[in-house]
């Protein structure tokens, strides 16, 4: 797992500010470690839009 995008959803996770689908999305793909560090995030700030189901990364506001 790279530190860099760690670090970015750590940043989200304590201030609450939503990292981006892209980003989130760019990082699902990347590395299954951080689909479950993202899973938990979403679960936690259902405000931002985004959801996983089935698998798959949903944004809700497209």
């Amino acid at each position: 797992m790279r530190l860099e995008p760690m670090q970015k959803i750590k940043v989200a996770a304590n201030s609450e500010q939503n990292s981006g689908f892209e980003f989130l999305l760019w990082c699902w793909n990347d590395d299954p470690a951080l689909v479950i560090v993202i899973k938990k995030l979403l679960v936690k700030f259902p405000q931002w839009g985004i959801a996983y189901v089935d698998g798959v990364l949903v944004d809700w506001e497209e």
